[in-house]
């Protein structure tokens, strides 16, 4: 069976193509921005990629064609794919049909954290020997991949995002998924370009709720409104909440200011006593990551002191505080945060981490939210933790960043050149700095040109 996806490069859809190449069908896609982590991994799996969008990549005929929710009406490749009555399918759909049937579903959902808890837990289920299938939006560096099917009787991970699933179906991905077990580590607002509040989105993550048997468990993060908020409007399945929270059965308390040993107490099983992680992460938001995961994995009957050993081996995923190199003592690290939460959490992390020199922030507002500056009033602060920012005003941004140098708590400055903006962190940066680059998409390859850059100054 010959498989092709619209929209191959998304961290979803790559993962996908992964699992139906598994699975044993020929796989080929279509995108418009192909670049790696994504497209390095599908290359190396054989499957075809073709750049751009056009009718001649659907020749010849495909069997089924997966169309990712980034395409729309008025994109060639659909177009084509209409007019030749092919048949076609969501990404979320073909999953949940061709992959999670049968199997016991973990959903991971949130604002944020997703990825990282996803792996997280995929980690710890791999080192108790369940050997976990998972779909992950990103790439998992203990695993090497994305995705797999894993055994077909073990646990099945799944990060559960809630934007829309496709042009024809405008329901959140994860309704889809049909969980035994789903945690929900935060709730704000986000994905602006298709929700119109918050509460909209507290409607989509009810809609999930709902589909939790009454045999399964929600793991909830404790201190969230917004959560509190989905539940209010009907729970039928049992609720664990985890946290810091001196109520909630599972709770973390930190032994280093940075998170990165931290004790875990599990009030709800008398055999368990307290354990300690002590981990190469680092930030308050990693350790509350780590313990939903130690959670989830615990109900699937993962010996909780054998789950925080596991975690001292745990590596983050890529593009998550990556270290992608480092010249002359100056650090390039690569993190995909992209919404102002999420960057203050980063930034805040890696300054509790170690008072090594100063923390440089880079930032491209490029997340559909981002670009339709609903959060822009949060931008500005969201840099606190850094020593200095880097604004990036990307082509097409339809708002100016320059008012956030004026509202910046540190000094801030703003390029449109990416050249321009290499050459700046090149001549500002010196041995013991560490340049944290913060967007969620290629960036215009700015990581290889920075290191390449700060080579050619100090090599």
């Amino acid at each position: 069976m010959h498989l092709h996806i619209l929209g191959i490069c998304g961290t979803f859809m790559g993962s996908l193509a992964l699992l139906a190449r598994e699975l044993g069908l020929t796989v080929s896609g279509s995108d418009a921005n192909v670049y790696p982590p994504m497209s390095t991994q599908l290359e190396e799996a054989g499957i075809h990629l073709a750049e751009g969008y056009a009718a001649a990549n659907l020749t010849p005929r495909p069997d089924l064609v997966v169309v990712g929710n980034a395409l729309s009406r008025g994109n060639p490749e659909v177009e084509a794919l209409l007019d030749r009555g092919m048949p076609y399918v969501s990404g979320p759909q073909w999953l949940a049909e061709h992959v999670l049937a049968g199997r016991r579903v973990i959903a991971v959902a949130g604002t944020h954290g997703k990825t990282t808890t996803a792996s997280l837990l995929a980690w710890l289920l791999e080192s108790a020997g369940l050997a976990p299938g998972f779909l992950i939006g990103g790439v998992p560096r203990n695993f090497g991949v994305s995705a797999r099917l894993g055994a077909h009787d073990a646990p099945f991970v799944v990060e559960a995002d809630e934007y829309d699933t496709a042009f024809f179906d405008k329901r959140s991905k994860f309704v889809h998924y049909r969980p035994e077990i789903a945690i929900l580590g935060n709730l704000e607002f986000d994905h602006a370009d298709i929700f119109p509040d918050l509460a909209a989105i507290e409607r989509q993550f009810h809609h999930l709720v709902r589909t939790v048997p009454g045999r399964g468990r929600l793991l909830v993060a404790d201190g969230e409104p917004a959560l509190d908020r989905v539940l209010e409007q009907g729970c039928w399945t049992p609720v664990v909440r985890f946290g810091g929270e001196a109520s909630s059965p599972w709770r973390l308390a930190l032994e280093r200011e940075d998170a990165s040993r931290f004790r875990v107490i599990h009030q709800q099983d008398a055999a368990d006593e307290d354990a300690v992680v002590d981990w190469p992460l680092t930030g308050a938001y990693n350790a509350r990551n780590a313990l939903a995961a130690l959670a989830a994995a615990h109900a699937c009957g993962v010996d909780l002191a054998r789950g925080c050993a596991a975690l001292s081996r745990f590596e983050s995923p890529r593009r998550r505080q990556e270290l992608r190199g480092e010249v002359a003592g100056i650090q390039v690290i690569d993190d995909f945060a992209h919404h102002p939460t999420a960057i203050a959490a980063t930034l805040e992390g890696l300054r509790a981490a170690t008072p090594r020199g100063r923390l440089l922030a880079v930032v491209e507002p490029r997340s559909n939210t981002m670009r339709l500056g609903t959060l822009r009033d949060r931008l500005a602060a969201s840099v606190g933790a850094a020593d200095a920012a880097f604004w990036y005003q990307p082509p097409g941004l339809d708002w100016s960043l320059a008012p956030l140098l004026a509202a910046s708590p540190v000094p801030s400055r703003l390029h449109e050149d990416l050249d321009a903006l290499v050459d700046a962190l090149v001549a500002e940066a010196r041995p013991l700095d560490r340049i944290v680059v913060m967007s969620n998409g290629g960036f215009g390859g700015i990581h290889e040109k920075l290191l390449a850059a700060l080579e050619a100054a100090h090599g």
